[in-house]
Parts: C-alpha cells; structure tokens; sequence
C-alpha cells in the first residue's frame, strides 16, 4: 500500500484491494468508469458512479465520510483523480486501485459480467424493464425459463400466449390431439385455417409469430407414464397443467412431486374456475386436495356440461401469471391457496390448503412411489401400481 506524493491517496494493487473487501466492514466500492464499460464487467458489490458525476453523487453512495472509499477504473488514472477529489471534499480515507481492472483480470479475481439484452429485446420487452421487481435481470431470467405446457386446449391457449409475449425462453407443449371447429369457441391459440392439423404444430406456428425469441419443443403424444420421466427430464423449471382429465392430472401431480417441479394447476367448468400452485416440500399436492378422484357423474368433461368461452382466458391468464411469478421468484404464488372464480358473479374466493402429512405421494411416508395404471385408478380407487420406467 501506498501513498502517492502530492495527493495524499493511499493506493492498492488489486490483490490488497481484494484483501481489503474482505475485511469487516469493508471500504464503500466505486467504480468510476462509463455505464457502457460498466456492463462489460466490475467487481462485485461496487457502485457506479462515473467520474464526470463523483462529486454531485458521491455523498448519495458514501454518505459516512469517516468511512474507506475504494475506487477503481480500467487503469487507476481516472479513479485516482476521483480519490484526490474525495480528499478535497473531507472523506478521511479516500483509496486508489493503481492498475485498476486491468491488474483486477490479471490476477483472475471475481468479476461480475452481466448479460445485456440486444436493441431488440430491449425495445420488446421495455415495459417489463420498467418494473422495479423485474427489469433487465428479470428479463433475462425469463429468457432463460423453460416452461411446460400439458395440453394446448382453453387453458393451454392463454397460458402459452402471455407466457411467449413474455419472452419465456423455452415453452414445451405436449398435446395429442387436432384442432377441430368445436374448438375454437375457447381454444384462441388455434385458428379456422388450423383445423384438423395437430395442436402443437398449431400452437408452435402462433408463437413463434407471436414472439421469434422462444424456443417452442411440441411433444403429440398423449402424456403417460412410460413417456412422462424422460419427458420431465429435460429440466422444466414450471409446470403449467391445463389437462381436462382426472388421470392426467394425476400422473402429472405424482410425476411433479418425484421430479420436484412446480405444478400451476387450473380447471374450468361452465361459469366456474379454479387456480392453485402444488409445489413440492413447500405445500400440498393435487391429491393432498383429491385424494380420490370423485365419480364421473359429479365431474363432467367440458364437452359433457360446457364450457363459457371466455372462462378459460380468465384462469388460463392467472396461471400464466403464476409461472411467471415462480420463474422471477417475486411476489406470493398460490401454495396453498386455492382461488376459485365465479364468471356469473364476477367474484373470486380463496380457499386455504393444507399439506396433508398422510398424503401417499408427497406426506410424511409416501405408500405410493411409482406410477399407477390411472386411468383404473380414476374408474377404481383401490387399482394395484406398476413399476416405473
């Protein structure tokens, strides 16, 4: 460490400088280079605070004058100036990084090297970059996600929209089935010209036009337990289930639990939704909430009782908003809130769950720990499990 003649500013290779961060508390780190360097990399924990503007802003990031202040630039010129005008302004300890990054890279210390979004995302996605809980980070978390989708029908369509305008990077979408005219009362992902072509194919287009940035991987298969494990194993962060079937929703959940992904689980009948997340260790799962299946009678299809075109855009946009919530790691998702919607009533009411620690799949001794035949287990609670693949 030295001092340098007529400035009275201590100065520290980058090895001491590193020493120095380390000790507690450490000096107050300014980096005084321009924002466009900055984003080529700094040190972590520092400050930018470019020297044109040291003097007005100084006081704003080191306002205890008593205290150490490290500065630093690509080669120490400009971060001693800003050191020996700290001095003048009374700071007791203002200090010199003398070779600054450039000694910093040398000696291969931490450096932090942030991803930038091109000018096209940036004007893309400029609205959710104006979000304190979001921006550019957040984004390029987004851009980073790998979302799941089961089925490409009324939840699925709103649910993959928002979620590619979004900018989630990667959206897999499993669905067997063809678009058909019945369909297109609800299912607004599809369009008239897409009729008897396959879902997935469908939907893959519609994004893709919708938002070139993602990544769309379509599975047409209908989704079973010889296909489910290698299918989750290409490391989906969230599962977004928009399945219409009790024995879907069923391998769907037990799979979640032994993979230990998120599940956004939504369901629509008539006027009436439901939206709630199952999310593994945290709260309960699916059959924590039906530990058996109720019978057909009391649970029709939507093509049986039908379906308010609208409702699906309703829950389908909720559940969107909580994998987006549980890929940014912001807000409260619904663990362990169920939130039912009443379309004929415009209300919404949140029900209370619990994590049910006799649950055979998620609870305190799981009795079920491979797939069962579920389409039996829907008909016959009691059906026997097979072994998984």
């Amino acid at each position: 460490m030295e001092t340098t003649a007529g400035s009275r500013v201590e100065e520290l290779d980058a090895g001491a400088a590193q020493a120095l961060l380390e000790s507690d508390p450490p000096p107050v780190l300014v980096d005084v280079r321009e924002p466009a360097e900055w984003n080529q990399g700094h040190i972590p924990g520092a400050t930018l605070v470019p020297l044109g503007t040291v003097v007005e802003r100084i006081g704003e990031v080191a306002p205890d004058r008593d205290r150490p202040v490290l500065l630093y630039c690509r080669s120490g010129a400009r971060s001693l100036r800003a050191a020996e005008a700290l001095r003048e302004l009374g700071y007791a300890r203002p200090m010199n990084v003398a070779g600054g990054l450039v000694d910093w890279e040398a000696r291969a210390l931490p450096l932090v090297v942030p991803s930038s979004l091109d000018p096209d995302k940036l004007r893309r996605y400029s609205r959710h970059l104006l979000i304190p809980e979001l921006g550019e980070e957040g984004q390029l978390r987004l851009l980073e996600a790998r979302m799941l989708l089961v089925g490409a029908g009324g939840l699925g369509s709103p649910a993959a929209l928002y979620l590619a305008a979004a900018g989630v990077g990667t959206l897999g979408i499993i669905d067997a089935d063809t678009v058909d005219d019945s369909n297109l009362q609800r299912q607004v992902l599809h369009s008239t010209a897409a009729l008897g072509h396959p879902k997935v194919e469908s939907a893959r287009e519609r994004i893709e036009s919708l938002n070139p940035d993602v990544d769309v991987l379509t599975y047409e298969e209908r989704l079973t337990s010889e296909n489910i494990d290698a299918i989750l194993d290409e490391r989906w962060d969230v599962i977004v289930d928009g399945a219409d079937n009790f024995p879907t929703r069923y391998l769907v959940n037990d799979a979640s639990v032994w993979h230990d992904v998120p599940v956004v689980h939504g369901s629509i009948f008539r006027f009436e939704g439901q939206v709630t997340v199952f999310k593994p260790r945290e709260g309960p799962c699916y059959r924590c909430l039906f530990p058996q299946p109720p019978p057909p009678e009391l649970a029709p299809s939507c093509a049986e009782g039908g379906v308010l075109g609208v409702l699906p855009g309703v829950i389908g946009s909720i559940q969107a908003n909580e994998a987006l919530k549980l890929a940014l790691g912001i807000g409260t998702p619904l663990v362990g809130r169920l939130l039912l919607y009443d379309a004929l009533e415009a209300s919404f009411t949140e029900v209370a769950l619990r994590r049910d620690p006799d649950c055979p799949v998620c609870g305190e001794n799981p009795t079920i720990t491979q797939y069962v035949d579920y389409v039996e287990f829907c008909l016959a609670p009691s059906a026997g499990g097979v072994s998984r693949p």
